[in-house]
């Protein structure tokens, strides 16, 4: 490595094999589906590996996408350039088995180690964060895509004003469901709070208690604010840095709550992003939580 270079890395597992996750890297209709908007590939070492679009970082145009493959061993790694932020780089990613056990079924499963190098880091603030969410939400949607899971997110990098936006209906009415999202006995069930408090008002709290290291630091977020707490129908809150960044503006997460005679659409969204690559692995994890949230109303009794 040379004395200007920089490197980013990231692991992720994925619920597929080797070769069927290759082919989601290489083939341009996969591409296309969770990657960017726009894919040319030849399948070979030396050959176009182009992207761009409005999916894809600092590549919105045809003409500026000059991307091409240093690596191509099927099934086992891909490697490809990238002028991203001005600078040279290069992306290396690497597949291994990582094959699981769920009660009786062995389950065939990839991970996936991506390695982006840079040959002198980008002039801009919090370039190590950007390249970690770049990646945070480029294999989420990966993941996504290999799981069948629709529609996938895909960030738009020209949107100055990102959002993310997940819904779904739950047997409830919205009585049950804002219990859930207001009431610590409940979070604690459909979200990692050890210590969940809620002040149910507008500027009360609205903590989970919890910490966890993140670079070998421990962070320990404060409790959010409530910007909206209106009894079932809406509840809004402050977001802070996922890394405890206090330099970095709140974000606001806001769910509503649609009546349906009985059951309740659930609407989630969060907004007040810096950059629409600060939006991260967020749209994977929210939908995961929201999922969350209808088992823990299917049990509440109202």
């Amino acid at each position: 490595m040379g004395a200007h270079e920089h490197h980013f890395d990231l692991q992720v597992p994925l619920p597929a094999d080797k070769a069927r996750v290759f082919n989601a890297l290489t083939d341009e209709s996969a591409l296309q589906a969770w990657f960017a908007e726009h894919v040319q590939v030849e399948p070979r070492e030396g050959g176009a590996y182009k992207f761009w679009g409005r999916h894809t970082l600092g590549v919105a145009r045809e003409h500026e996408a000059d991307q091409r493959i240093i690596e191509f061993r099927p099934g086992e790694r891909l490697g490809f350039t990238w002028r991203l932020l001005d600078c040279d780089s290069t992306v290396t990613i690497v597949l291994k088995d990582d094959d699981g056990q769920e009660g009786d079924t062995k389950l065939q499963a990839t991970r996936l180690s991506v390695d982006h190098r840079f040959e002198s880091i980008p002039d801009m603030g919090r370039v190590t964060e950007l390249v970690d969410d770049l990646w945070r939400v480029h294999t989420g949607s990966l993941l996504h895509y290999l799981m069948g899971v629709d529609p996938i997110y895909r960030p738009d990098y020209s949107d100055k004003d990102p959002q993310i936006r997940c819904e779904l209906e739950i047997d409830a009415p919205p009585s049950t469901v804002f219990r859930v999202l207001t009431e610590p006995q409940f979070i604690g069930k459909w979200f990692p709070a050890p210590a969940p408090v809620v002040d149910p008002h507008v500027g009360g709290r609205y903590g989970f208690g919890f910490s966890y290291e993140k670079d070998g630091n421990t962070v320990e977020p404060p409790p959010c604010t409530i910007l909206a707490f209106e009894q079932d129908r809406k509840l809004s809150i402050t977001w802070p840095d996922w890394r405890g960044d206090a330099s970095v503006p709140d974000q606001r997460v806001t769910w509503v709550l649609d009546d349906l005679g009985g059951r309740t659409r659930l609407v989630l969204l969060h907004d007040g992003f810096t950059r629409p690559v600060d939006v991260s692995d967020y749209p994977f994890g929210w939908r995961h939580f929201l999922e969350e949230i209808r088992k823990v109303a299917d049990t509440v009794a109202d």
